[in-house]
């Protein structure tokens, strides 16, 4: 149960639009932390909805019109939780409000709004924040741990896997507006795995396919990306996976070992050849092969990787650093440079498929 929250030293919130994402999953961190955060306002043309919220808090002003809550003007941010469609308006007369806006991802359906949007922001002094969820999430705060481990060897590829079995029925599941696996699920993989990679993307092969969604959208992309340093991102989306056994989230593969962590996981594995080990002179010939079999046998070592259990993650860190921000001009966790990348990318794969046509 969320207990009502209202501080006046708090950083105070607004939010457009009471969906599953402000309602299940960014009210209750904002809630959770009495001291630092209280939503002030919200709109909402759900009735319902809006009396939900006035029994979390108590003290929120209630609005069925975006631009009368703006009025107000007694709040720090402003959430805008609703249907990627829409977001560019709100998000724009937000920013031209002078207030500190929220997005989710994707922040815009294509790259020019996306492009609009910083404009906007270097206008109003960098004040959009994009919910990149993939940077925030502990499995990727842990492969960002192991990819700097001396005992990985030369990073050469990073496997990124999210599977599940979900049939959307709203909005996610249409393609006119805004949704599908693409735009919906793929810069949550995208944003993370080009981190990780280092180097700008030089090369890219892509698939997307409709599966079992009602829609008409696509619930499967799969895309690979070459970096400039020679690294490989294998990044896959599969909203039809019936196999109860997903893949790790994260896979990085290095010149001397292994990393495997699932998906919202603090722990993972790496597997790795000992430091002391070095791989013994072999001659190359060009005579005739034996017919045994020439596979090497090779030590390896196994070490159980942790994140710290202080570290934050999720969106209790992504709001922090917004009071981080608000207060002390900190850094978010990821950049709007990162997120514009991964609309082109989105848009890319989408145009370039059947579905883009």
């Amino acid at each position: 149960m969320i207990e009502s929250v209202f501080s006046r030293s708090a950083l105070r919130v607004a939010v457009m639009g009471l969906g599953r994402a402000a309602m299940n999953e960014h009210l209750p961190v904002l809630a959770a932390d009495r001291g630092s955060f209280s939503v002030v306002a919200a709109c909402e043309l759900i009735k319902e909805r809006r009396d939900a919220l006035a029994r979390v808090f108590p003290g929120c002003k209630m609005f069925r019109d975006f631009s009368d809550m703006l009025d107000e003007r007694n709040f720090d941010a402003v959430l805008v939780s609703i249907p990627a469609v829409n977001r560019l308006k709100y998000a724009l007369m937000s920013l031209e409000r002078g207030f500190r806006t929220v997005l989710e991802s994707p922040l815009a359906l294509t790259a020019d709004d996306a492009k609009m949007l910083r404009g906007a922001s270097l206008k109003s002094s960098n004040l959009l924040a994009v919910v990149e969820r993939g940077v925030l999430s502990p499995d990727f705060l842990l492969a960002c741990k192991a990819a700097s481990d001396a005992r990985l060897g030369t990073l050469q590829k990073v496997v990124v896997r999210r599977e599940e079995f979900v049939r959307r029925s709203d909005w996610r599941a249409l393609r006119r507006t805004g949704g599908g696996a693409a735009y919906c699920e793929l810069p949550g993989l995208v944003v993370p795995a080009l981190r990780l990679v280092k180097g700008r993307p030089v090369q890219m092969w892509s698939d997307v396919k409709r599966i079992v969604s009602t829609g008409d959208a696509e619930d499967y992309v799969h895309l690979e990306v070459l970096s400039s340093a020679g690294v490989t991102a294998d990044i896959e989306y599969n909203g039809a996976f019936l196999d109860g056994n997903v893949s790790p989230s994260y896979t990085l593969v290095g010149s001397r070992g292994v990393f495997r962590v699932m998906q919202g996981e603090r722990s993972g594995l790496m597997t790795f050849l000992p430091p002391s080990y070095r791989l013994p002179r072999m001659r190359t010939t060009v005579r005739t092969p034996p017919l045994a079999e020439r596979n090497e046998k090779v030590p390896t070592a196994s070490e159980t990787i942790s994140l710290d259990p202080s570290a934050e993650c999720g969106l209790r860190l992504f709001w922090k650093s917004v009071s981080a921000a608000s207060r002390k001009g900190a850094a978010m966790p990821s950049s709007l440079d990162e997120s514009i990348e991964a609309v082109r990318f989105m848009q890319l794969v989408r145009k370039s498929s059947q579905f883009g046509r």
